[in-house]
């Protein structure tokens, strides 16, 4: 033997961005930390709510060094198409340096900006957002038959009772935009970069299980002075749709703390969903120790260049 030290980096998956994907609770963010210690690079967090300052408890904010995380004032409106070019700057210059960048997040349209040259459909202002919200507010089936007048593709993919996707379709529609050619967009398979795309799978009690841990340990750390403290200030759209955040806030703490374990599990259930429809993604078993789970991310990315595995895009 020589005793060459080999370097995590001298052996690097073909893939440049490995991407962490799971509903809320599922450990995403250790994960990914771990995977990201094993090849010597960082994580970049590509969540609509880590971004902002302020509210570490509420939004989850990882305890490890994490690019693009509290980068924002809550006051400050932060959308996708803002979003995207700084993920890919971050991205690129991990990659640059280290060879591979790990990204993880929950929020799968700034996680598909992140990878992809995505055609983001317009920014709507404020005034024309509120006033759908409150067409909605007084009846969501009227506000869904209209939406089916002005754009039917769009209200096929949008249930009258999703009110955050129902009022963006709406607003899409009026500026003569659509919802569905944008959704039909995010499931392309073109990356910017070669990409593994990793979902982590837990049985529905054992994430009901961590969901109500979690939220128990928000409260025990504080949640609902950082709330209060937060809404002393006007907040931005993104930041006013924080999962309970407003029920924090209002309620007594044990009310609270169940209808934030309701909200969060339903919020689980979906992006569950969304996680399978995202083309090429490995599903792993993410029940077990973390370091398993990143060894096998890291075992799945450097098999992937010998052809055993299907695994990474060829980049956009």
């Amino acid at each position: 033997m020589s005793g060459k030290h080999v370097s995590a980096r001298d052996e690097h998956p073909p893939a440049e961005v490995i991407a962490i994907f799971g509903p809320t609770a599922s450990g995403k963010s250790v994960v990914s930390e771990a995977t990201a210690a094993r090849l010597e690079t960082e994580v970049v967090s590509v969540d609509a709510l880590q971004v902002y300052r302020g509210l570490p408890i509420l939004t989850n904010q990882p305890a490890g060094t994490t690019r693009l995380v509290g980068i924002r004032s809550p006051t400050e409106q932060m959308t996708v198409g803002e979003f995207a070019p700084l993920a890919h700057a971050e991205i690129d210059a991990l990659v640059a340096q280290r060879g591979v960048a790990v990204v993880t997040g929950g929020t799968g349209l700034y996680l598909r900006a992140a990878l992809a040259e995505l055609d983001v459909p317009p920014v709507v202002d404020d005034t024309t957002m509120d006033r759908i919200e409150r067409e909605i507010d007084r009846d969501p089936g009227v506000a869904h038959a209209r939406l089916a007048e002005l754009d039917p593709a769009a209200a096929l993919a949008v249930h009258p009772n999703d009110r955050q996707r129902l009022s963006r379709a709406l607003a899409l529609a009026e500026s003569g935009a659509s919802l569905a050619r944008a959704d039909d967009r995010l499931w392309g398979v073109e990356t910017r970069r070669p990409t593994l795309v990793v979902g982590l799978v837990l049985p529905a009690e054992e994430l009901d299980r961590r969901i109500r841990a979690r939220a128990q340990r928000m409260f025990d750390a504080g949640v609902v002075e950082e709330v209060r403290a937060a809404l002393e200030q006007p907040l931005s759209r993104t930041v006013e749709k924080a999962l309970g955040l407003r029920e924090i806030a209002t309620l007594d703490a044990t009310e609270a703390l169940e209808r934030l374990v309701t909200r969060t599990r339903r919020y689980a259930r979906y992006q569950q969903k969304w996680m399978r429809r995202i083309p090429g993604i490995v599903l792993v078993d993410g029940g077990r120790r973390v370091s398993a789970i990143a060894d096998e991310i890291v075992d799945v990315a450097r098999k992937s260049c010998t052809g055993d595995e299907n695994t990474v895009s060829t980049g956009g």
